[in-house]
């Protein structure tokens, strides 16, 4: 499987990324098949360089905050007014509510709206998914709102299966460790600061990623949603001095294999 960077910029897009938007990639013998994980503000136009959203066979959003989900419209005009004719739905697996929160985002208020571009899928814990050769399970995690860690299973670059958990937006939980368990790669959030952020149960610091890194006993740590105004070597050095395995940092239009 591939991991592409779309964005990375937490709470809001940022002056090198986009925000939130992450895109697996895996090939089984025929095809490659397109998932994409949340799409925040400026994603699209992203995308757009790396692929042609139409051809995306899913999209997952984590939760619905806007920073996740807002360029959700982007994607709504490009598939309902293509030159080439509307592209029909697309399967959308999101928390409970997403149609009506995409619909108040859009600002349309008809009932058919964006239900011709996207087939609404529930989340919910311990909910499974195919997507061509990638098993996608959905954990819960701690957030201020309904939020998932996804868990991507699919072909491994060297055979055999491989392993990428995305946490989504969460603080540290045991529904993130069971998620990230063994996972060959874990992208994860770190949009807190230890001294400067102190509330709980919102999101990851470099720290708490690097600890639950290490109890999962993943392969390799990526930290994301970064907020612009914090510099992302502090998250970094804090993820490094608690996870012995490689840490690097999202950027966009990176790329990883597992």
């Amino acid at each position: 499987m591939k991991l592409t960077i779309v964005g990375c910029t937490g709470s809001m897009s940022g002056p090198e990324s986009a925000a939130s938007s992450y895109l697996i990639q895996a090939d089984d013998g025929s095809r490659t098949w397109s998932l994409l994980l949340d799409l925040g503000p400026g994603a699209f136009g992203s995308l757009m360089r790396l692929m042609d959203p139409g051809d995306l066979d899913a999209i997952a959003i984590s939760h619905l905050h806007a920073d996740h989900m807002s360029d959700m419209i982007s994607c709504h005009v490009y598939r309902r007014w293509h030159p080439d004719g509307a592209l029909g739905p697309v399967p959308v697996y999101a928390p409970a509510g997403a149609v009506d929160r995409v619909r108040g985002v859009g600002g349309d208020s008809l009932d058919e709206c964006y239900q011709t571009d996207f087939e609404f899928r529930h989340l919910s814990q311990g909910a499974v998914f195919e997507v061509g050769p990638m098993r996608v399970t959905a954990h819960a995690v701690l957030h201020p709102v309904e939020a998932y860690a996804l868990r991507i299973e699919g072909p491994s670059a060297n055979g055999g299966t491989a392993v990428i958990t995305y946490s989504g937006d969460t603080d540290s939980c045991e529904g993130l460790a069971r998620a990230a368990g063994g996972a060959d790669l874990l992208l994860s959030e770190a949009a807190f600061v230890e001294g400067r952020d102190e509330i709980r149960g919102i999101h990851m610091t470099g720290k708490r990623a690097g600890k639950i890194a290490s109890k999962a006993g993943v392969g390799q740590l990526v930290l994301t949603h970064i907020q612009p105004w914090t510099d992302p070597e502090l998250p970094l050095a804090r993820a490094r001095a608690h996870f012995d395995g490689p840490v690097a940092l999202a950027a966009a239009v990176a790329t990883f294999e597992v």
